[in-house]
């Protein structure tokens, strides 16, 4: 089929959603909860873009092209939005960053530097504050610089099978909880190290001496 993306008509196989059929055509769409591997999410909404005759801008990992779509992925609608949700993002980020040597990989850092999002200017009240776990050999875990995407239960359930990680609690208090909401033990998660590769921040780091530095 064909549409038109950022002006220029191109083709577009069916059944694609608009970020890979960006993606095709060498246009990037940034996104944090996105991967090829796992099942479209569409919870950040880092990857918004304008879809004219629609409402609101839309999800593009999870919408699908249609045939004379015609879609603007930079505009200074999206581009406004966009960094609007990044900050947001940020201002709920309320891991130690600046002083964490992991800062690097953190893909949430890098997109704010691109976008040039400064410091949020939004303040939380109850700010999400957890404290780091590092007992388990094989992850680290630091829910203070979650940002909710869930590709690592995506990535345990749908990769991994194991089917460790969940959801608990609701609003601000939510989180990414183990069990009944249980420290992430040895006996719990053993060496596979799936989440890891598949978190976009600090929140999850193999330890010291393990070797990988994931985002996927």
């Amino acid at each position: 089929m064909k549409i038109v993306l950022n002006g220029e008509e191109v083709s577009a196989g069916d059944g694609l959603t608009i970020l890979r059929a960006a993606e095709q055509q060498g246009v990037e769409i940034p996104t944090l909860c996105d991967s090829p591997d796992l099942t479209p999410a569409g919870v950040c909404r880092v990857c918004v873009v304008e879809v004219e005759g629609s409402k609101a801008l839309v999800g593009s990992c999870h919408t699908p092209v249609a045939e004379g779509m015609v879609v603007h992925t930079h505009s200074s609608k999206v581009l406004a939005a966009r960094k609007a949700i990044v900050e947001l993002l940020l201002a709920g980020h309320t891991g130690s960053c600046v002083s964490d040597t992991n800062a690097r990989n953190c893909r949430l850092h890098r997109l704010a530097s691109d976008l040039q999002v400064g410091p949020p200017r939004f303040e939380m009240r109850s700010p999400r504050y957890f404290p780091a776990e590092d007992t388990n050999p094989y992850v680290c875990r630091d829910l203070s610089k979650c940002i909710m995407c869930y590709k690592c239960t995506r990535a345990c359930d749908e990769i991994a099978g194991k089917h460790v990680l969940g959801i608990a609690y609701r609003g601000i208090r939510s989180k990414i909880s183990v069990g009944f909401d249980e420290p992430l033990v040895e006996e719990a998660c053993r060496d596979c190290g799936v989440c890891v590769d598949y978190c976009p921040t600090g929140a999850l780091i193999r330890p010291p001496g393990e070797r990988g530095d994931g985002v996927v």
